[in-house]
């Protein structure tokens, strides 16, 4: 089989639907994609493991392995897309369209584009002797569960020393971003006629004691903590959405509250829901309800790469560019957890990622294609000093 052009692996890719998604209704499965890749890379003679995700029926991840050391590079992306409203396009998302020196459809820039840059990268390295593996990670599920990247980090896997994800960041390095967590609190009281407050424990009531304490909390943070790195340098706290109580003349019974926490790099995700933990325990005893307290899922930690590491200094000096910062979370902290030293760097702008007629502009593909060449040639065809101790 031989390996399709550059354009025709990006139309084949957006043409394998592979949308994730907490509700199942509109979550699929990323196979399609995975045997593309696969039958692409194993074509130029990598060596392709194609891992199901315990417990995720139709769910993958690809370790593509060209070489072998204890070196090496990893070059990753994830090949999920989030749900798209097919009506509000000017294009069809699941093909490729070129216009206006942009090429169109879903996944174009965040992420699945990414695969055919790296493809196109190393196919004129693919018969020379490699000093250190390239690694081609594709996981499944970052847009909904990160189920991918913690089962890779659970497994230790893969074994290597540098990491680029090409998540959109206009071809600028990346090195930190914040966390995320996604928390769920419901409060379950007692109903009664709201003529007299006796006869009820209002969950509303209580609840409104709860948000007071977040919110303490929340400025608590933010004065301990601080990073000049980021447009918005505190940890912030999001209170979402809040249900509760059925009719004005009843005692609220039950009300639940949902809110998002992004740590900076340096705060513990555990310590920081044991101080909630805390303070609604205070709440509960004072009030007299119950309070349960959960994660909407486990949360993304925050990502944060050394300055001085060798892939950050080489990013920066083949972009021009130095390292900065993002809002928004990867599957950097997962990597950066299984021992390597993670950069994000792709193409792509993050401000046409989960938009309508997504694109990647044109004139990002060759900048990309140069700087994949210049990593591979880096650490892979040559041979990596020995780390001191």
């Amino acid at each position: 089989m031989a390996v399709p052009s550059l354009k025709a692996q990006f139309d084949a890719l957006l043409k394998a639907p592979s949308i994730s998604c907490t509700q199942p209704e509109f979550d699929q499965s990323n196979m399609p994609v995975i045997n593309l890749l696969a039958g692409w890379l194993g074509e130029m003679g990598f060596a392709c493991d194609i891992q199901p995700i315990e417990g995720e029926p139709g769910k993958a991840n690809l370790v593509a392995t060209l070489g072998s050391g204890p070196g090496g590079l990893v070059l990753a992306g994830h090949t999920d897309t989030v749900p798209c409203n097919p009506e509000k396009w000017n294009f069809d998302p699941f093909a490729l369209t070129e216009a206006d020196g942009r090429w169109y459809g879903l996944g174009s820039c965040d992420m699945k584009g990414f695969f055919p840059l790296i493809i196109e990268a190393v196919r004129g390295y693919v018969d020379q002797p490699f000093q250190q593996p390239l690694i081609i990670l594709a996981t499944a599920d970052e847009e909904s569960s990160m189920s991918g990247a913690r089962a890779l980090a659970a497994s230790g896997q893969p074994k290597a020393r540098h990491a680029v994800i090409g998540e959109p960041t206009g071809l600028k390095p990346v090195r930190v971003h914040k966390g995320i967590l996604m928390e769920r609190v419901d409060i379950i009281g007692q109903a009664g006629h709201s003529s007299d407050p006796s006869l009820g424990r209002s969950a509303l009531e209580a609840m409104h004691q709860v948000i007071a304490e977040l919110i303490d909390l929340r400025g608590q943070w933010q004065k301990r903590w601080n990073d000049p790195l980021f447009s918005v340098p505190v940890p912030t706290m999001n209170l979402g959405c809040i249900h509760g109580g059925d009719n004005p003349n009843r005692i609220c019974a039950k009300c639940a509250l949902e809110f998002d926490i992004r740590p900076l790099p340096g705060m513990d995700t555990d310590e920081l829901r044991a101080d909630i933990q805390r303070r609604l325990e205070l709440v509960a005893a004072q009030r007299q309800v119950e309070i349960a307290y959960k994660p909407l899922f486990p949360g993304v930690p925050p990502l944060d790469t050394p300055a001085n590491a060798p892939l950050v200094q080489a990013c920066e000096q083949l972009t021009g560019h130095s390292a900065g910062s993002v809002a928004f979370a990867t599957e950097g902290p997962y990597f950066n957890q299984a021992g390597m030293q993670t950069l994000i760097l792709g193409p792509g702008d993050i401000d046409q990622a989960h938009q309508p007629d997504e694109y990647l502009a044109m004139d990002r593909i060759q900048p990309t294609v140069d700087i994949l060449k210049q990593l591979i040639e880096r650490f892979c065809l040559s041979a990596e000093p020995t780390p001191t101790t």
